[in-house]
């Protein structure tokens, strides 16, 4: 997934950040069939509706809006996420304008993952979402002073409820690299498989970098037992 404001470097990261090679922070896959405009719009719609549907359900995911960049950029500022993400933020004023450009983008979905007290703690997200394929990609950055804490595992529980409870996806993927054992934990934990490894696929720092390509899929969130994100409500 592809960070906002920033210049992308794949390297490790923490439990609440799992990194991406240069686009996003888990690595693309490759294009499912090319649709329609028309199509591309009518999913996206669902999008939207949905991402209001959680949350209000959830009360643990915003929408993200271009307001929020001044927010993000000193998440993205942390010395851990520029140093073990691989985040360099660049000029607010790319943030915000990319921040508009995500409200626009047919193929994710952004919000901002809120504790009960509404204190925004992170930026989490669905991304190369295809409903053709039933296909996404997932994104989470935690505040500094809120990781180790749980919050990574609640906010990818409420995400993958919203692709799986709301949406009409199969799967969705995480990049991570094989040496970030807090994101790997975090992961495995929320659900998802690790299918294999990408070898050297990254470069960081002027090394070459493994990354594990981990999934959810429908049926195995289905056979989850925990408590949905509209059981909160």
């Amino acid at each position: 997934m592809r960070a906002p404001g920033s210049t992308r470097r794949p390297s490790s990261s923490t439990e609440t950040g799992c990194a991406p090679p240069a686009r996003n922070p888990f690595p693309t896959r490759a294009e499912g069939p090319v649709r329609s405009a028309h199509e591309r719009g009518r999913s996206r719609s669902a999008v939207r509706r949905a991402g209001t549907i959680l949350a209000w359900r959830a009360r643990g995911l915003h929408p993200l809006e271009p307001d929020d960049a001044e927010l993000l950029q000193h998440w993205r500022a942390d010395p851990v996420a520029a140093q073990e993400i691989g985040i360099w933020p660049g000029p607010l004023h790319d943030l915000r304008e990319r921040l508009v450009s995500y409200v626009e983008d047919r193929t994710r979905d952004d919000f901002v993952v809120l504790l009960p007290d509404d204190t925004p703690i992170g930026h989490i997200a669905l991304t190369d979402e295809d409903f053709v394929d039933g296909t996404a990609e997932a994104y989470l950055l935690l505040a500094p002073e809120h990781r180790g804490k749980g919050h990574a595992a609640d906010a990818l529980a409420a995400l993958t409820d919203l692709a799986f409870g709301e949406l009409p996806l199969q799967r969705v993927e995480a990049l991570t690299h094989t040496e970030n054992a807090a994101a790997l934990a975090t992961l495995k934990g929320a659900g998802f498989t690790q299918e294999g490894v990408r070898r050297s696929s990254c470069l960081h720092r002027g090394r070459r970098h493994d990354n594990a390509l981990l999934s959810l899929l429908r049926t195995e969130w289905e056979a989850q037992t925990r408590p949905r994100s509209w059981d909160h409500v």
